[in-house]
């Protein structure tokens, strides 16, 4: 095939990668997906099982911080999916080294090891932790891309995933700028959804927690959730459509986190799912479809109750439940 439908994702093992490159190669494009060990069959195995991978996927083991090896993985390809990112809730003991450099400088390697290539476009997975906790947004408004998280507020209250998140976008665009890279960005909020890889990721193991009794202090983190199958066409969308330019809210609805445990509690009585929470985002305004300019590039969302139950069949096919 022409290097015209050869793409990179980074990242491409995990939950959301998984899910991107399943999609590309079901639409006949060849993808070179990273991993961080070509080894560790629980980051190859069920790619190397999907439809077309025999033909169409090539794997390639690279670390954010080496060039050379992002380099070669992104060489031949014309546009590059960057998911690769340390992880969302592990705590850490060196935040810096941990996650702020993988995220930050990871990506501007990846984005210059595009700009070396020649791509065409580089999509960058960022998060709705980079649109929120803001609270300088105005009260009464519906939260959207123009709201940037607060680094201060997160710095203090030592959230250090957000603070990751928003040094890599802002490094993203800062780089678009400067280089004439043309970049897009998606900012999804909690991915849940059907799991692809053989273990769960941070956010479907809130959603388990919950099942088993323990609930996550997510106020700094949910503003409703989203189907990882969206979250994956969405990626795709912003590759193939010349149109689609800044960044991308990918939510279902903007709820809180006391919305979304009452609907799991309601559909799932048999589990110890608390019945009230007490409501600790009266500042977080809900809305019904606030993805619009991803709706406007003809995504349509899965509703909340449908990825919850979606997300309970996969745990309870992996055995998890």
């Amino acid at each position: 095939m022409s290097s015209e439908g050869r793409v990179c994702v980074t990242g491409g093992s995990g939950f959301i990668g998984s899910w991107v490159i399943r999609l590309l190669l079901e639409r006949g494009y060849t993808v070179h997906a990273t991993v961080k060990d070509l080894n560790d069959e629980g980051e190859t195995k069920h790619l190397l099982g999907l439809d077309g991978a025999s033909q169409r996927l090539r794997l390639f083991q690279i670390d954010l911080l080496d060039y050379t090896s992002i380099l070669a993985a992104i060489q031949g390809t014309t546009g590059v999916f960057h998911l690769a990112s340390p992880n969302v809730l592990i705590p850490v003991q060196d935040p810096q080294r941990e996650l702020l450099d993988p995220a930050e400088k990871g990506t501007l390697n990846v984005l210059r090891a595009a700009q070396e290539s020649k791509v065409r476009r580089v999509v960058v997975t960022s998060s709705t932790a980079a649109i929120f906790p803001n609270p300088s947004w105005p009260a009464g408004m519906a939260y959207n891309e123009d709201s940037w998280t607060d680094i201060d507020h997160c710095k203090k209250l030592e959230l250090w995933y957000p603070v990751s998140k928003i040094l890599a976008e802002r490094a993203a665009w800062e780089f678009a700028a400067k280089e004439g890279l043309d970049v897009v960005v998606i900012n999804p909020s909690v991915v849940l959804g059907p799991v692809l890889p053989p273990a769960i990721g941070a956010s479907v193991a809130t959603l388990l927690d919950l099942l088993q009794g323990r609930v996550a202090e997510l106020e700094n983190l949910h503003m409703g959730c989203v189907d990882v199958r969206d979250v994956a066409l969405a990626h795709v969308l912003l590759y193939e459509k010349p149109s689609a330019q800044g960044r991308h809210l990918c939510v279902e609805a903007m709820t809180r986190w006391c919305d979304f445990v009452a609907k799991v509690a309601e559909l799932y009585p048999e589990f110890q799912v608390p019945r009230h929470l007490e409501d600790k985002q009266p500042w977080l305004v809900r809305a019904e479809s606030p993805s619009k300019k991803l709706m406007e590039l003809g995504l349509h969302f899965r509703s909340m109750e449908q990825v919850i139950k979606d997300t309970v069949d996969s745990l309870k096919s992996k055995g998890y439940l």
